[in-house]
C-alpha cells in the first residue's frame, strides 16, 4: 500500500505557533500533500485517524553515544574528564550482541519519546570495527529510525591530549598509564575504508560517517586523513569541540591558539562538519564555524550534567551558524528525551543574560530540533518538516493528555511542557514504528532481560579496568579542578563570584 493519509489531526506551525486543521497525504514514504482537510486520495489509501492529535516533525537527535544506553546513571559527580577516565570500563568487553542491544536501547527510548532520527558516536574499545558498526547500523534499521553512525576514532589517549597530566599522577599510575597504546592510525583508518566502501545499509536511512573523537585527541595527520576520507566518501565528520574549560584551555598550551582555529588552519570545517557542545568559543570561533557552513550540536542536559558550561547559542544564531540539538549519551546525559532537552535549551539560554531578548524563543528552540538538527544530520532537505517533499517523520501528540489541558499556545507547550508522555503515535518514512504509546519494532520486555544479563557480565569482565579507573579518579579529578581555575578570556559558566 503506497497512499497514507492522515486525517482529522492539527498541524503545528512553528513559525506562526498555531496548528491548524490538515490532512496529510504520504505516498511512498514521502509527504505528498498538506492541505486543509477533505483532499482526494486513492480509495485503496491506509487511513490514520489523527482526531485530537497534534501532528509535529520527528524531532531530531543531533549528537549521542548510542554506546552509553547500558550505563544510564552510571556516575554522579562526573566532570567530563572524569567520564573520560571512566570510559575504558563503561565501554570495554563488549560482545557484538552488546553493542547491537545498547544501540537498540537508545533506539527503543529515542523512538518512545518522539525522535526520528539520530545522529549516533559510537565508541568500540580498543578500536572501531566493521562488525561492530555494521551491528550498530542493523540496530538502527530494525528499530525503524533514522540514523548517521559513526565510529569514534582516535590516536592519542585521553591521558596524553592534556598536557603534564600524566606527570600528575604517582608513579605507579603513571606507569600504568604510559603503557596504554592506541591503535595505530593506518589500522583505524583502513577499518574506516573498509566500512566506507561496504556499507550494507539504505543511505536514506542508515548513513555512515566518521567521528574523530576530540581535536586534542587526535595528532595533526590523523585529523587530516579523517577529513580528507570524508571528502572521498561524502560524508559526515562529527566532533566534540571545545566541551570543557579543559579542553580550551589545553588547546591554548597546545596549539597556540584555540581548538576551533586550529581546526581552521587544518582546512578540517565545512559544511560537512558538526561540532558537538561548543561551549568554550570566543567570537571569533564562532565565526569561524558560520564562515564555513560547519553545524553545532548542542547538548544542554550533558553540559549542565558533566558541569562543564553554557553554551553561547543565542551569539552562534546572531552569527548565522547552524545549530541542532542533541541528548548526548545516556552514560553523560542519563536519557534520551529530546523534549527534555528542548526545555533546557531554552532555559540555559536565560542564565547567559539579564536581557530577556537575548532569551531563545520557543520557536527557535523547535526549530533547533527539527531543522537545525536535520542540517547538521545532513539531511536538511530531506527531514524535519511537515511539508511536501520531505520524508513522513511524524509524531502525533495527545491533546486529550494533560499536558495539552488547556491549549494556550502549541509551540510554547511544545516546548515548556510536553515531556514525551504525550507521545501516541510515531511515523517514520510512513512506517507506524509507535502505535498507542507502544513500540512496534522492538520487545522491549527482552531488552530488558538482555540489558541486565550484559550488565552482569561486563560488570564482571571490567572489574579491574574500574578499579583502575577509580584510583585514578581523585588524581584526575584534583589535576583538572586546579587547571580549570586558571585565567581564561571566555566565560561560560553560571558561577557566583562570592567566595
Amino acid at each position: 500500500m503506497s497512499f497514507t493519509l492522515i486525517t482529522n489531526g492539527r498541524v503545528l506551525d512553528i513559525e506562526t505557533s498555531t496548528a491548524p486543521a490538515a490532512d496529510i497525504l504520504i505516498n511512498q514514504g514521502t509527504i505528498e500533500t498538506v492541505a486543509p482537510p477533505g483532499i482526494t486520495v486513492p480509495e485503496d489509501a491506509r487511513v490514520i485517524d489523527a482526531a485530537d492529535r497534534l501532528i509535529i516533525p520527528g524531532l531530531i537527535n543531533s549528537h549521542t553515544h548510542g554506546h552509553g544506553s547500558l550505563y544510564k546513571g552510571g556516575g554522579d559527580r562526573w566532570t567530563l574528564e572524569l567520564l573520560l577516565n571512566a570510559g575504558p570500563w563503561l565501554t570495554g568487553e563488549r560482545t557484538l550482541d552488546h553493542k547491537y542491544l545498547a544501540a537498540s536501547l537508545a533506539a527503543a527510548e529515542m523512538l518512545s519519546k518522539g525522535c526520528t532520527a539520530v545522529y549516533d558516536l559510537y565508541v568500540e574499545i580498543p578500536a572501531p570495527t566493521v562488525e561492530g558498526m555494521r551491528a550498530v547500523g542493523q540496530a538502527y534499521h530494525d528499530a525503524g529510525i533514522r540514523a548517521v553512525v559513526a565510529p569514534m576514532i582516535a590516536d592519542r589517549t585521553f591521558f596524553q591530549a592534556i598536557p603534564d597530566l600524566v606527570d600528575a599522577l604517582p608513579e605507579a599510575l603513571r606507569q600504568r598509564i604510559q603503557n596504554t597504546k592506541m591503535t595505530p592510525a593506518a589500522s583505524t583508518f583502513d577499518i574506516c575504508r573498509r566500512l566506507l566502501d561496504n556499507w550494507t545499509f539504505d543511505r536514506r536511512r542508515i548513513t555512515p560517517a566518521l567521528g574523530p573523537t576530540i581535536p586534542l585527541h587526535c595528532s595533526d595527520d590523523f585529523l587530516t586523513t579523517a577529513h580528507n576520507l570524508a571528502l572521498e566518501y561524502d560524508v559526515g565528520l562529527h566532533m566534540h569541540l571545545a566541551e570543557s574549560k579543559i579542553q580550551a584551555l589545553s588547546g591554548v598550551r597546545h596549539y597556540g591558539k584555540s581548538l576551533t582555529a586550529h581546526l581552521d588552519s587544518l582546512g578540517f570545517l565545512g559544511p560537512h562538519f558538526t561540532a558537538a557542545h561548543a561551549i568554550w568559543l570566543d567570537h571569533d570561533d564562532i565565526t569561524r564555524l558560520a564562515n564555513s557552513g560547519a553545524s553545532v550540536a548542542h547538548n544542554p542536559g550533558s553540559n549542565m550534567r558533566l558541569g562543564s558550561g553554557i553554551a553561547p547559542i543565542r551569539e552562534m544564531l546572531d552569527a548565522g551558524l547552524n545549530v541542532g540539538i542533541g541528548t548526548d549519551g545516556a552514560h553523560c546525559a542519563d536519557n534520551q528525551n529530546m523534549f527534555e532537552a528542548m526545555r533546557l535549551t531554552s532555559f540555559a539560554s536565560r542564565l547567559r543574560s539579564h536581557d530577556y531578548d537575548n532569551w531563545l524563543c520557543t520557536e527557535e528552540v523547535a526549530a533547533l530540533a527539527t531543522t537545525g538538527s536535520a542540517r547538521a544530520l545532513g539531511m536538511g532537505d530531506k527531514i524535519g518538516k511537515v511539508a511536501p517533499g520531505f520524508e513522513a517523520d511524524l509524531v502525533l501528540l495527545d491533546l486529550n493528555h494533560l499536558n495539552w489541558l488547556p491549549i494556550n499556545d502549541p509551540v510554547n507547550q511544545l516546548i515548556h511542557t510536553e515531556d514525551a508522555t504525550a507521545v501516541h503515535t510515531v511515523i517514520v518514512g510512513g512506517d507506524v514504528v509507535v502505535r498507542d504509546g507502544q513500540l512496534l519494532s522492538i520487545d522491549v520486555a527482552k531488552l530488558k532481560s538482555d540489558a541486565q544479563e550484559a550488565i552482569a557480565f561486563l560488570d564482571e569482565e571490567n572489574r579491574e579496568t574500574r578499579a583502575l579507573a577509580e584510583q585514578l579518579e581523585r588524581h584526575v579529578g584534583k589535576f583538572c579542578s586546579g587547571l580549570a581555575r586558571s585565567p581564561h578570556h571566555v566565560h561560560a559558566m553560571a558561577e557566583s563570584s562570592l567566595t
